[in-house]
């Protein structure tokens, strides 16, 4: 929590009696002497009784302080259902993540009464960050607890349709995983979705529907068209050309775009799905350098991508990179919406996806009631009732203790005979003493039980052949990873399970003639391909931990460098321009 925190009896003198209070850190108060600096960079403005200060929808390009009067954020304003989320009086600031990453507002802000505000322009709030670094972290922790209370209440576009629907549960997972703050309306159960379906005469057959501002209806749209109305990020193909483009934005793509574009490198960063990666799911990581307390993934991978987007970098999400291929001296990758980009360098960051359970009818309940990620948006669906997880490596443990926290019950299933084989001592201990988390050895699924819900598992001990039926409502899978690189097969070497190779071993597997004239050997995280490397999971040999993943994500940039030192063409800057390198 800030040192600004409050509770309603300690407001400061002035505040505004109805106030909302701050008890989370999602709304400090700002001193004196920090509005005084502030105001060095933004201009005052008046504003009167009931005007918008910004509406819903809007791509904000202020930061708002509040002078004088109060200001409330409100959802769904002028319509039957409208509620106000918050109220800000005198020296709070408003906005959220929206205002930073240039998407549209998911709440509206309207005067309560005569007042005034101060008005910093967001190119203006980057600079002010970089020189009053506390300043700066206060109002990146207000933002990011912000957006996680949007989350959570609620707020936002809504997406209406049968929990059945895999459309349905496609739109609510690419909400989820991108920190989009959002509302299900679920077809079959909630009694408002037959008033809102009048509403905007839209039939139940014509869902799952996003519903954004009321007035704005969207039928069953693909994960790119939800990204174009509220601003996730630019299509890739506006890109053009780059000197460096990061594949993957799990922690060693983020990593790289961070290095790369501090170093002054046009640096362009892209998703399949959403940024964060597998690393993005975790709901706790405890073991990263530097957080004695932890972090969750979603927060330590968002704080990673705010960073690079302030040093410059572009991000594309969704962007589907389909195929690789050289073009005069430099890359050309295009993607699955048909745009392309060309670029200097290529980093693969990739990374891996679960491996599916194969089990019997498992693939009907894929997505309702087996998941292959524990977050926030799975434990929802859980209810009150047990759950069982499968695997022995770090994932499951830290999804066993995340779920157990919000389940009567998790039965974690462990094929292997001892926990601590893949699993890291401190969650071992940690799951040992939980006194919801049930561990069985030598255990494998064999069969799951329920037509559109898992309503239980049967498990077989591997020793003696013994099953028995667990009652659980949800499955949830970390059994091994496969790496994302079937793009790339014909194009890298890649060893027998599909991870590209890199260093000596990917050189002595290059197409022949590729290497000669390069004047150097092979780097250490380059590829079968000069100018392109490869960080992280997607790497055969890498250790699997998000520290290592980051790590290798900066040491390919100094790789790029490398490279780039025996190259002269430059995409982005006139012939004989040398490439600016800021070491940080």
């Amino acid at each position: 929590m800030s040192g600004e925190d409050r509770s309603p009896d300690t407001a400061p003198e002035g505040a505004a009696p109805d106030e909302t209070p701050d008890l989370y850190g999602a709304f400090p108060r700002l001193t004196g002497q920090q509005i005084a600096f502030l105001s060095g960079h933004g201009t005052r403005r008046s504003v009167a009784p009931g005007e918008a200060v910004f509406r819903e929808g809007d791509r904000g390009t202020d930061f708002l302080v509040v002078l004088s009067g109060t200001i409330a954020i409100t959802e769904h304003h002028g319509t039957p259902d409208e509620r106000v989320l918050r109220v800000h009086g005198p020296g709070r600031f408003l906005g959220e993540l929206a205002l930073l990453q240039g998407q549209a507002a998911f709440s509206a802000a309207h005067a309560r009464e005569a007042g005034e505000v101060l008005a910093v322009p967001v190119d203006r709030l980057q600079v002010v960050v970089a020189r009053a670094p506390v300043l700066g972290n206060l109002i990146l922790r207000a933002y990011l607890g912000r957006r996680a209370l949007l989350v959570g209440a609620g707020a936002g576009f809504r997406i209406l349709g049968s929990r059945y629907s895999p459309d349905t549960r496609r739109l609510r997972e690419f909400a989820a995983r991108n920190h989009l703050p959002h509302r299900w309306i679920d077809l079959e159960a909630d009694e408002e979705a037959e008033t809102l379906l009048r509403r905007v005469s839209v039939s139940p057959e014509d869902t799952p529907i996003v519903i954004w501002r009321e007035h704005q209806v969207l039928r069953n749209p693909g994960n790119a068209e939800l990204a174009r109305l509220i601003g996730l990020s630019p299509p890739v193909g506006t890109c053009g050309h780059c000197d460096l483009l990061v594949v993957g934005s799990g922690p060693a793509g983020i990593a790289a775009a961070v290095y790369g574009s501090s170093d002054g490198l046009g640096t362009t960063l892209v998703d399949a799905f959403a940024t964060g990666g597998q690393a993005g799911t975790s709901s706790l990581i405890e073991n990263y350098f530097g957080f004695p307390a932890g972090i969750s993934g979603s927060e330590l991978t968002e704080r990673g991508v705010l960073q690079a987007r302030m040093f410059g970098a572009r991000v594309s999400v969704p962007a589907e990179a389909t195929s690789l291929e050289r073009d005069e001296g430099h890359y050309r990758v295009t993607f699955a919406d048909g745009g392309e980009t060309t670029c200097r360098t290529v980093v693969l960051a990739t990374g891996a996806r679960y491996r599916r359970l194969e089990v019997p009818g498992i693939e009907r309940l894929e997505g309702a009631s087996v998941y292959y990620a524990a977050t926030v948006y799975e434990a929802r669906q859980c209810g009150a009732d047990p759950v069982a997880v499968v695997g022995g490596g770090n994932s499951a443990g830290q999804a066993s203790l995340f779920l157990a926290e919000r389940v009567p019950r998790v039965h974690l299933l462990i094929r292997g005979s001892y926990p601590g084989s893949r699993m890291s001592r401190y969650l071992v201990d940690q799951i040992e003493r939980h006194p919801r988390v049930t561990v069985a050895l030598d255990t494998e699924v064999r069969e799951v039980r329920g037509d559109d819900a898992l309503r239980a598992v049967v498990v077989e001990h591997r020793r003696t052949g013994e099953r028995r039926v667990l009652n659980a409502c949800s499955l949830f899978v970390f059994i091994g990873a496969k790496p994302c690189t079937a793009w790339l097969s014909g194009v890298l070497a890649l060893d027998d399970r599909g991870f590209v190779l890199t260093g000596a071993e990917a050189e002595a597997r290059a197409a022949a003639g590729v290497w000669e004239g390069q004047g150097r050997r092979c780097l250490s995280l380059e590829t079968s391909l000069p100018g392109v490397f490869a960080a992280g999971d997607v790497r055969s040999g890498s250790v699997k931990r998000v520290t290592s993943a980051a790590g290798e994500g900066a040491m390919a940039v100094h790789h790029v460098h490398d490279h780039l030192g025996h190259t002269t063409a430059d995409l982005t800057r006139p012939v004989g321009e040398p490439t600016p390198v800021r070491h940080s």
